[in-house]
């Protein structure tokens, strides 16, 4: 388990491997580098969660006739997913990997996931909730497809099992324009559920969307990854690339860091000297003769402060006579008027 920060981010991978393992692993040793704390796949099962009948979301493949011959082909044995949940480990990265059917549930189960994460799709499978459920462990659930009444049926359908709950506000879009992306969401959702951590799980391609989520409060950030968005695959162009996670990754972490150290605006003593250095005495900018009227026209406001009467002050003076003549660019002091 690696050491989680506040704010925590999950780099999906999905199908970026193309049923590659080797691909798989570069991803895995790619992320390593980038700051996130899980990398996550999707464990499929083809026989258990899909049909001949089940159609593309996108008609990509060239190599499959069938979505079902889709999931066959991204699909791994026990045994490899033994070795990538290793390898993560290895690299200081939670493996995470979202299951798609109740035996996918028993895979990950035998191979020791930590918490589990719902697709959008799989909200309302009450059926695959309730096995993930009665393990006790931790539970994200991706809200893309779901109102806000089918994620409260979901939530009241899991609270008695007293897992640990989150919830994503996402749009099941790819990728997703800007006017769908619904960063509002997190706002109500924080409101309608204040006792569970709300995130965001993101489709925009762009590391902005992400930041401004944790600036508004996100605790828990999801996007999917590719080496290139030109590559092959369903979710390459809403995905980022490992360079745009970086980026992310210390952006986030920098608007943490800032959303945690309130800043006191009551108190400025900090910059008294500053304050001395950068704010402005009154000044005239001519040279006035003794008995002369001040007025607007005649005062400027000059570096550094406490040299005489001070610039906020300058309607106090207006209207008052000089004592004495005073030259171009003279401070002006209380004793002069």
């Amino acid at each position: 388990m690696p050491n989680q920060q506040s704010v925590f981010l999950i780099a999906e991978i999905g199908q970026a491997h193309d049923g590659s393992l080797g691909i798989l692993h570069s991803y895995i040793d790619a992320l390593a580098e980038t700051g996130i704390d899980a990398i996550k796949f999707q464990t499929h099962i083809a026989e258990a969660e899909s049909s001949s009948a089940e159609p593309f979301r996108v008609n990509f493949s060239f190599e499959d006739a069938t979505r079902y011959d889709y999931w066959q082909r991204m699909s791994f044995t026990k045994e490899q997913w033994i070795g990538i949940k290793e390898h993560c480990e290895e690299v200081g990265l939670e493996f995470m990997s979202s299951p798609f059917s109740q035996a996918a549930v028993d895979l990950l189960e035998e191979i020791g996931v930590t918490r589990y994460k719902i697709g959008s799709g799989e909200v309302n499978n009450f059926l695959m909730l309730e096995k993930i459920a009665k393990t006790g462990k931790p539970i994200i659930l991706s809200s893309g497809m779901s109102s806000f009444t089918e994620i409260e049926e979901a939530v009241d359908f899991l609270t008695p099992f007293g897992n640990d709950l989150t919830i994503l506000q996402c749009t099941t879009s790819y990728p997703t324009p800007p006017e769908r992306v619904g960063l509002n969401v997190i706002g109500e959702l924080k409101q309608r559920f204040p006792t569970l951590k709300i995130g965001l799980s993101e489709h925009t391609a762009k590391i902005y969307t992400g930041i401004a989520a944790v600036a508004l409060g996100a605790e828990v950030l999801e996007f999917h990854a590719v080496f290139d968005r030109r590559m092959f695959g369903p979710d390459a162009k809403s995905s980022l690339e490992i360079d745009e996670i970086k980026q992310l990754a210390e952006g986030v972490r920098f608007i943490e860091k800032s959303l945690q150290n309130p800043i006191d605006k009551s108190d400025n003593s900090e910059y008294t000297g500053l304050k001395k250095i950068f704010e402005k005495t009154l000044a005239v900018n001519k040279d006035l003769p003794e008995g002369h009227i001040l007025t607007f026209n005649d005062l400027e406001a000059k570096k550094p402060a406490k040299m005489g009467i001070a610039a906020a002050e300058f309607r106090n003076v207006i209207g008052k006579k000089l004592k004495e003549g005073k030259n171009k660019w003279d401070f002006l002091k209380s004793s002069d008027i």
